[in-house]
């Protein structure tokens, strides 16, 4: 039978959140587990200079999302988790979820519950994480990006305080 961090058993009906999730508030744990799906979106919606992507560019951003199942990191293995256990439908919020401005704003508040909340290796791992999901869009199809994509993935790193 599973416990709570407290040591008692959880509510009737309800599994006792996984350590490394109990650190966070539902708000925390929202923004952690759909940046990566904000930040494929981003990557993958032309913009200024920036090209239409493909199926394939779609197909590697959900595969580099996949991926964080098998990183050393417990944070992103409960965050992978959590976006594929997913049935409210928050994962098909793409109309707003394209928006640079709000998706860097989102990535530096992400940056800012890390700090407080995640162990540092943690932190470093998700953050570049979410990074290598951009990457690897923009480099869909064996291109390497453009100037556009290259501006665009400086200002993801440095929101995600990587630069």
């Amino acid at each position: 039978m599973s416990h709570s961090v407290a040591g008692e058993p959880p509510s009737a009906g309800r599994r006792a959140a996984p350590l490394t999730t109990a650190v966070y508030s539902a708000a925390e744990w929202d923004l952690l587990t759909e940046l990566p799906g904000r930040v494929l979106v981003a990557a993958a919606s032309p913009g200024p200079g920036r090209p239409p992507r493909g199926i394939a560019a779609g197909l590697a951003g959900l595969d580099a999302v996949a991926a964080g199942r098998a990183f050393d990191s417990d944070l992103i293995r409960a965050v992978v988790t959590a976006i594929y256990a997913r049935h409210d439908g928050a994962a098909d919020r793409g109309e707003r979820l394209t928006d640079l401005v709000d998706l860097l704003a989102a990535a530096r508040a992400a940056v800012r519950v890390l700090r407080r909340r995640a162990d540092p290796a943690d932190s470093a791992a998700y953050r570049q994480w979410v990074e290598s999901v951009a990457a690897r869009v923009c480099r869909a199809g064996g291109t390497s990006p453009g100037p556009a994509d290259r501006r665009f993935l400086d200002r993801l790193a440095g929101a995600l305080d990587l630069r």
